[in-house]
């Protein structure tokens, strides 16, 4: 896996995607969400101020969207960190359990792309050692999946907006406050913060 300096498709976008989840874990412990673009001003990624509850995680995804709209995206990745479950082989699959609360949860870090071409994901396991420390990611085991969904999928427009578009984008960003994604493949860490 070789980081790209100017990540110019789905895949490039991918592999910077892993390389920043991977540096993220190792250095401060978490994944903080974040999405990655190629726009008309080349790649760019931008990460919420916070994601204390449901109502911020909201609206985070949507601010992605316009994101991708602003800067007329092409290719897009989120990441972020997930608890998963999943149904053993012959049982039915519990949907009544969140997976963060489910006594079998493994966790994951998730990298959803899309491009107009298609959508590709993966699910890198996180591994910790004994004293709960990040280690490493384990190989996959979830198969590939032709289509994901909920709250952080799903984030370019189904074709490529116009400039009028773009500029009613940027209004409404500027409007609800959000600063703007920062240049460049690859991203700087934030500060850890450590009780």
């Amino acid at each position: 896996m070789h980081l790209k300096s100017k990540p110019e498709s789905l895949d490039d976008l991918l592999i910077n995607a892993e390389h920043y989840a991977n540096f993220s874990m190792r250095n401060i412990g978490r994944l903080p969400p974040t999405l990655f673009l190629i726009g008309s001003d080349g790649p760019l990624m931008f990460m919420p101020e916070s994601l204390a509850d449901e109502s911020a995680k909201d609206d985070f995804a949507n601010n992605a969207r316009l994101m991708c709209i602003a800067h007329g995206a092409t290719a897009a990745v989120m990441a972020l960190e997930a608890w998963a479950k999943f149904a053993k082989p012959g049982e039915k699959f519990d949907m009544t359990e969140a997976p963060s609360e489910a006594f079998d949860r493994r966790e994951f870090v998730v990298l959803m792309g899309e491009s107009q071409s298609g959508q590709k994901q993966k699910f890198l396991p996180i591994i910790r050692s004994g004293n709960g420390k990040f280690f490493g990611f384990g190989e996959s085991e979830v198969p590939e999946k032709d289509e994901m969904k909920g709250r952080f999928a799903q984030l370019l427009p189904t074709k490529v907006p116009d400039t009028q578009l773009r500029e009613v984008a940027k209004v409404m960003l500027k409007v609800k406050g959000v600063g703007r994604a920062m240049p460049g493949a690859i991203p700087r860490l934030p500060h850890s913060r450590r009780s």
